[in-house]
């Protein structure tokens, strides 16, 4: 099974390039989403996010408060560490679950979506690494408008993550997310015409 991560910046369009992905019928495991699970009700890192950061960060449903914790970690690089202790292993655990599931069906390509690959180091369990990037400006941009952010906590959010140009000098492939779907999606087809894999 052929290994490919998927990462980029926050709002730098990942999303865009998993969906097509996927439409092409090529399993995406999104670490976003994977995240998402591990902190449902009930879950020990919801637990254990609550004991860490206090009761604020349960909405009255019981799901978690994701502005408020937000507006803790993103402010404070020893809190994100902290959050970061608490996911990243659960995240990691189920992943691996999921991995594992694709090999045993003998899937010949799986795409990793992961925002921090770099950060993390997940980048050393791929086979290659593709990086999606645009300018910062039409970053900032777009993260103002997507999470409906003041531009300073909009750019709080971006300096916390590794430079993209940081990421784009470690990737094997690199997608130019600022001109038209179009355009993104034929760069996205390249890249997978340089696999040294058949996915027929």
């Amino acid at each position: 099974m052929f290994k490919l991560g998927l990462t980029g910046g926050i709002a730098t369009g990942k999303s865009t390039v998993a969906n097509y992905l996927k439409t092409m019928g090529i399993p995406v495991i999104d670490a976003d989403v994977t995240a998402r699970e591990v902190v449902e009700p009930g879950q020990p890192a919801l637990l254990d996010i609550v004991a860490e950061f206090g009761p604020q960060m349960l909405q009255a449903d019981g799901s978690l408060n994701r502005a408020e914790l937000g507006k803790i970690v993103f402010s404070d690089p020893q809190k994100l560490a902290r959050l970061n202790a608490i996911t990243h292993p659960r995240i990691a655990e189920l992943t691996q679950i999921k991995q594992h599931e694709y090999e045993e069906k003998h899937t010949p390509l799986v795409v990793f979506d992961v925002p921090l690959m770099f950060e993390v180091g997940k980048n050393v369990e791929m086979d290659q690494v593709m990086v999606v990037t645009v300018p910062k400006a039409i970053q900032l941009e777009r993260l103002i408008k997507r999470n409906q952010l003041t531009p300073s906590e909009a750019n709080q959010r971006i300096e916390a993550q590794m430079p993209l140009s940081a990421k784009a000098a470690l990737a094997d492939y690199i997608i130019h997310n600022d001109g038209t779907e179009a355009e993104t999606q034929t760069q996205v087809q390249a890249i997978l015409n340089q696999l040294p894999i058949s996915l027929k």
